[in-house]
């Protein structure tokens, strides 16, 4: 229970510094490697996906052991220690300060009138292509990146965490990263990516839900449009192409009272996202600020769940 209030918390404070060693980072790298020997664009659907499975388990297996195989050497060493070990790699796994300053240096750009600037932060948090991007989509983008990463990189790590620690976080975070580097539907990674894509999608299905309902009550906390955010949750967060992304995303949408998604490219390419929500209020800067906001207090509202998991377990 207290080492993972102390890993929120360590989250909360230090962040994800560049010059720290963070494990996440060594997953992309491993997964770099791997990738850059196997993956072949001219493979057959079949070799391309038997080549993708190869690689999610040898990536997965790896971070898993690792971690596992890390904890108990510090606890051999030091019972202390080994805790330190399991808070310092329970916090790696979370993405809590880094998605408010990320979306915050946006909006302060917004509001400042950089748009240039702003797009250019925009495009360290999103794929798509944002050089022409005006105000409005910015920001709509922008607060899309929050509710998605409220899941990716908060609530689900959270969930896995209280589940089974550090080893079963750190799994979750490697199938997360082999689907945002992998998981596309372009000729390189078409077959390579397809599995796993769908393991990302079997590995966040209950927390991404249980993310939308954690944006909807964080938005009766705050005041802000409840009923709306629960009934756009439900009516527009399967229409989204992902069957999680659309969850967390329709959720906020109907909590600020704004429409979330529509045309975008990527890479040059047209993609056209279902609409989700309404635009029911204006769409400006601050709005981001809100969104950070509700995603903030749904973190804490799922550290108070696996408190109470913890307690009554």
């Amino acid at each position: 229970m207290f080492l993972l209030i102390f890993s929120y918390t360590a989250d909360l404070i230090f962040g994800d510094p560049e010059w720290f060693p963070h494990p996440i980072r060594g997953i992309g790298k491993l997964i770099n490697i791997f990738d850059n020997r196997l993956n072949n664009k001219k493979d057959t659907i079949w070799v391309g996906r038997i080549k993708g499975l190869i690689v999610t388990f040898i990536v997965v297996g790896i971070s898993v052991c690792s971690a596992c195989l890390l904890i108990k050497l510090a606890k051999k060493l030091n019972f202390f220690f080994g805790d330190l070990v399991w808070v310092y790699l329970a916090y790696t796994t979370l993405s809590i300060k880094d998605l408010f300053l990320k979306a915050k240096a946006i909006s302060e750009k917004l509001v400042t009138n950089s748009l240039v600037e702003a797009r250019s932060r925009l495009s360290r948090i999103v794929g798509r292509d944002t050089q022409k991007l005006p105000e409005e989509k910015v920001i709509k983008a922008t607060i899309e990146s929050i509710a998605e990463s409220t899941n990716d990189g908060i609530i689900a790590p959270l969930f896995y965490l209280i589940l089974g620690g550090p080893v079963l976080a750190i799994g979750y975070k490697a199938i997360n990263t082999l689907d945002s580097m992998v998981g596309y539907k372009n000729e390189k990674y078409y077959h390579s990516g397809w599995f796993p894509a769908k393991l990302d999608d079997v590995v966040n299905f209950f927390p991404a839900r249980i993310t939308g309902f954690l944006i909807s009550i964080s938005s009766f906390i705050l005041r802000k449009n409840f009923s709306d955010s629960f009934k756009t949750m439900f009516r527009d967060g399967k229409k989204h192409p992902s069957p999680n992304s659309g969850i967390s995303e329709a959720a906020m949408a109907g909590a600020l009272g704004i429409k979330l998604g529509g045309p975008s490219t990527y890479q040059g390419k047209l993609s056209v996202k279902p609409y989700l929500g309404e635009d029911k209020l204006p769409t400006n800067p601050l709005l981001i600020n809100e969104a950070l906001t509700i995603s903030f207090v749904a973190s804490f509202l799922m550290v108070l769940m696996g408190i109470l998991v913890k307690w009554i377990l």
